[in-house]
């Protein structure tokens, strides 16, 4: 391990379980353990899988009327969010470009923020900085794991009751195996599940818990890009970045009604042109029509050999049981069905626009 990588509370429990460590957004962390991506996948949409995400950036922010100051930095409706409910938002740029994809949680007097690993100093310094007048509270005593998948419920029941009834972008405080707990019903793999805030002294104690249940198994960062890649979800970076739109990203339903009517957010009017004016590309499913997945960059050209677009994420899909990709396209070529190539080692190989996601996204909502 580069001495420079951070670790997370779990490390030492990644060694032991035989995970394989590689450099992310600066982290040590596991991509995958001893049965392999293929397998962890599948598990964790048959049964559960307990990944750990401690690596992002939790943070509070506080303040008076805290909801209508943190629509001045994203397009999404926090005002009308219920106490606990959750949001998913964007971190957005004058330009209307997306400095981040975040998870915004309403606390009542409080926001619960959950940010991208790579992207948590430059945007926990620019909602410091653009809201001076509140006050940021830094979680970095605290761990995230989240376990995603079918049996997640019946599992976290066993040691907090009454977990399994929380419904889907909502949050609670629970006591799991009498350890105080911040959870969310939500996660990042298309299946249903929660994600877990630990004390970070406590995060240890509590995944050898959940791990010595049958139905758990340890999930590496691997499986998690391939799950969410088949649930049709943008990997922050590659999908989407400081250069696409919500528009473009077809992350239309992340700027809510009101806030495209009263604005106020940056890069608003880039916004509202798109949607009312158009867009050049737009973000699409692509499904490659032989056996061999195509990678992220590679080209899309159409019929006729003119370069069209580019994959951003690509992979093999374990439950499609076939390769599925997502990329940008010209708008015109964006319709579900429309014949493209994708252009691998100079060859052009044959492939469609397909409709996402390549597999059903599973969340409990009561």
């Amino acid at each position: 391990m580069s001495e420079d990588l951070k670790t997370t509370p779990l490390h030492a429990l990644h060694l032991e379980l035989g995970g394989k460590m590689v450099p992310f957004a600066g982290y040590d962390m596991p991509v995958q353990y001893k049965q392999g991506i293929m397998k962890e996948h599948t598990h964790t949409r048959e049964a559960c899988g307990l990944f750990d995400v401690s690596h992002m950036g939790q943070a509070l922010l506080k303040g008076a009327d805290v909801q209508a100051a943190i629509e001045s930095l994203t397009p999404s409706d926090i005002k009308g969010l219920p106490q606990n409910g959750i949001r998913y938002s964007l971190l957005m740029n004058e330009q209307g470009g997306i400095r981040d994809d975040f998870m915004v949680t309403n606390r009542g007097d409080h926001l619960y923020l959950v940010v991208n690993a790579a992207c948590k100093e430059a945007d926990f310094d620019y909602i410091a900085r653009s809201l001076p007048d509140y006050e940021l509270e830094l979680l970095n005593d605290r761990a995230l794991l989240a376990l995603q998948g079918p049996m997640a419920p019946v599992v976290l029941n066993r040691f907090a009751p009454g977990i399994d009834q929380l419904i889907f972008m909502n949050m609670g405080e629970y006591d799991i195996a009498g350890i105080p707990c911040l959870v969310s019903r939500s996660g990042y793999t298309g299946e249903d599940g929660y994600e877990i805030s630990v004390p970070a002294d406590k995060a240890e104690d509590l995944a050898r818990k959940l791990l010595g249940e049958d139905e758990v198994e340890a999930i590496g960062l691997g499986a998690r890009d391939s799950l969410r890649l088949e649930v049709g979800l943008c990997l922050y970076g590659a999908d989407i970045d400081e250069t696409t739109s919500p528009i473009e990203a077809s992350l239309n339903w992340a700027v809510g009604k009101r806030r495209r009517e009263e604005g106020g957010f940056p890069g608003h009017g880039v916004v509202m042109t798109h949607l009312n004016e158009g867009i050049a590309r737009k973000r699409v499913g692509i499904k490659p029509l032989g056996r061999a997945p195509a990678r992220a960059h590679t080209e899309i050209a159409d019929q006729d050999g003119n370069i069209i677009g580019e994959i951003t994420s690509g992979g093999f899909g374990p439950t499609f049981q076939g390769p599925v990709a997502m990329g940008y396209v010209k708008h015109e070529f964006s319709k579900i069905g429309t014949s493209v190539n994708l252009i691998v080692r100079g060859k052009a190989m044959p492939a469609e626009i397909a409709k996402l996601p390549f597999v059903p996204q599973r969340y409990y909502k009561g």
